[in-house]
């Protein structure tokens, strides 16, 4: 939601075929010759685009810059329907053809920076780079990472939708969540993030995606398609990531030295490190940016 972004910047929206999907991007345009800048959040409960929100001002007037809301999430549409990652594959590749005719510097994280690289694999033309932060298929080398509850339980209609209710609409579930699944520090977590979180939480019909990732609808295998990637990436991992740990990366990453240019570890962070520690991100990433060989 666009009062989750600071000072100067704008909501638009572009039609996929599920619906329309919002994005922020600066009010004033920028001259700069730079690859556009996009960034991508994760799945989750009361995942968006805030999860950029604290690096972009740095980044205004240096790049065209622009964040999305997922179809699922945020203030996108929230088609009622059995999301499969299919739907990501396609409407991000809508996404990226209606915003700009350049390859894009791609900035994505989690699950969403395993998409992206399945997407880089179908149509390398559309990316200048990728920058993915703690990228998982959730089911990488055959092992699922990230189920919580038990599929039995998580399947059954209208419990399911009690479960979210429960567990990602209110202030106290989200605060929770964020503090044992998504951040190292729960002192980090402030008020500003929490109602970010809910309020895409609270969205009407948010609970489809959700549960489409909380069942493992949208799981796949990681492994299987890196070693196919050809656009120059760089992975950062948070040290304390659950569910796709620190090893997991270190893993993925060997599996294609060609492409995966470089590996950084963020210390005393979790699966969001940019959103946990910004500063410390924000001044990894502008390295990168800047290197004219990656």
């Amino acid at each position: 939601m666009l009062e989750s972004f600071p000072p100067g910047f704008q909501q638009k929206t572009v039609k996929t075929t599920l619906g329309s999907m919002v994005y922020y991007t600066s009010l004033e345009p920028t001259s700069s010759t730079h690859p556009p800048l996009v960034f991508l959040h994760n799945f989750g409960g009361g995942a968006s685009a805030y999860e950029w929100s604290r690096i972009f001002p740095a980044l205004a007037g240096e790049y065209p810059l622009f964040a999305a809301d997922l179809i699922g999430w945020g203030a996108s549409a929230h088609p009622v329907r059995d999301y499969q990652v299919e739907d990501y594959l396609l409407t991000l590749k809508e996404f990226f053809h209606a915003i700009t005719q350049q390859p894009v510097i791609a900035i994505a994280s989690s699950l969403t920076g395993a998409i992206v690289v399945r997407l880089a694999i179908q149509h390398p033309q559309l990316f200048h780079r990728l920058y993915l932060v703690c990228p998982s298929g959730f089911a990488d080398f055959g092992q699922d990472a990230g189920r919580r509850l038990p599929l039995q339980v998580i399947g059954l209609p209208l419990l399911d939708r009690l479960i979210y209710t429960l567990g990602a609409t209110t202030d106290l579930a989200v605060r929770n969540f964020l503090e044992r699944f998504l951040f190292a520090r729960p002192e980090r977590i402030d008020t500003t993030l929490v109602n970010a979180y809910l309020a895409s939480a609270t969205q009407p019909n948010a609970e489809y995606a959700a549960l489409a990732f909380l069942r493992g609808d949208l799981y796949f295998d990681l492994a299987n398609y890196l070693p196919q990637l050809q656009v120059p990436s760089v992975i950062f991992w948070g040290e304390c990531a659950q569910f796709t740990p620190l090893s997991l990366g270190q893993r993925l990453a060997q599996l294609n030295p060609q492409a995966i240019r470089d590996f950084q570890t963020i210390p005393e962070t979790g699966i969001l490190p940019h959103l946990e520690l910004p500063g410390v991100f924000l001044g990894m990433l502008l390295r990168y940016l800047s290197s004219a060989t990656l």
